[in-house]
C-alpha cells in the first residue's frame, strides 16, 4: 500500500491543529470565524469541503460549528455544500450548530446578493420537513432591514417573515417574533399594520404577536 503523500499528512496535521484550538473554547463565534479564515487561506476549496464533511462527524459541537461555517462560505458557489447545509446540518440537535447554520445562510445571501437570493430565501422558508431550515432564514438575516434590498423594501421582509407566525415550532416562532420586533424599531407602523391582520385567538399566533409588538407603544 502506498504511503500517504507528504503534503497530505501535512494538511491533516495543520487541520487538526486548527481544530484543537477551537475545541478549547466553549463559548462565542469569533474564534470559529477566525478558524475559517485560516483554513481557506491554507487549503483548496476541495480540501475545505472534505474537511467540513469530516468535521460534521465529530462529537464536539465546536467541530460541527466549524464545519457549518466552512460549508456556508463554500455554498455561495457550490450547490453540494448548500444542499448539505439544508439537508444535514439542519438536523443537528445542538442549538449552537443551528446558530451557525443561520450565519452560514446569511453568508450565502450576502455573497450572492440579497435580491438575487430571493428565490433561495423563499425555497428555504417553504421547507415542510424541518423548522430549522426556516429558522436559518428568519434568524440568519436579522436584522433584515439592515440588509441590502430589504433595507429599501421592508414590507417584503415583513411578509416573508410573517408567513410562519403560527408555526408549530416555538423555537421558530420565537425567531419570527424577534425578527419582526427588530424591524419595528424603524418601521413601527408597518409592523402595526401587519399584526392587525393576525388572528390572535390562535395561541401560537399570540405567542409571536407578543414578541413582535414588544416595542410598539
Amino acid at each position: 500500500m502506498n504511503k500517504p503523500h507528504k503534503n497530505y499528512r501535512k494538511t491533516k496535521m495543520e487541520s487538526h491543529n486548527i481544530l484543537n484550538k477551537i475545541l478549547q473554547i466553549e463559548h462565542g463565534f469569533q474564534h470559529i470565524i477566525d478558524g475559517i479564515d485560516e483554513i481557506f487561506s491554507t487549503y483548496s476549496k476541495e480540501q475545505c469541503f472534505e474537511f467540513a464533511l469530516d468535521l460534521f462527524k465529530h462529537k464536539a459541537y465546536q467541530a460541527r460549528m466549524l464545519a457549518t461555517m466552512i460549508l456556508g462560505r463554500l455554498a455561495a458557489e457550490d450547490n453540494n455544500a448548500l444542499c448539505f447545509l439544508k439537508e444535514r446540518i439542519s438536523t443537528d440537535e445542538n442549538w449552537r450548530v443551528q446558530e451557525m447554520l443561520a450565519k452560514a445562510f446569511d453568508e450565502v445571501c450576502k455573497h450572492r446578493g440579497y435580491e438575487m437570493s430571493l428565490p433561495l430565501i423563499e425555497e428555504w422558508l417553504e421547507d415542510d420537513n424541518n423548522p430549522n431550515v426556516i429558522r436559518a432564514v428568519t434568524e440568519g438575516l436579522r436584522i433584515w432591514t439592515s440588509r441590502p434590498f430589504f433595507k429599501e423594501n421592508p414590507s417584503v421582509a415583513i411578509a416573508l417573515i410573517s408567513k410562519h407566525k403560527a408555526h408549530e415550532s416555538a423555537y421558530l416562532r420565537k425567531s419570527v417574533g424577534n425578527a419582526l420586533k427588530d424591524i419595528s424599531k424603524k418601521h413601527c407602523e408597518l409592523i402595526r399594520s401587519e399584526v392587525q391582520q393576525w388572528d390572535l385567538s390562535n395561541p401560537q399566533v399570540m405567542f409571536t404577536y407578543k414578541l413582535a409588538t414588544k416595542l410598539l407603544k
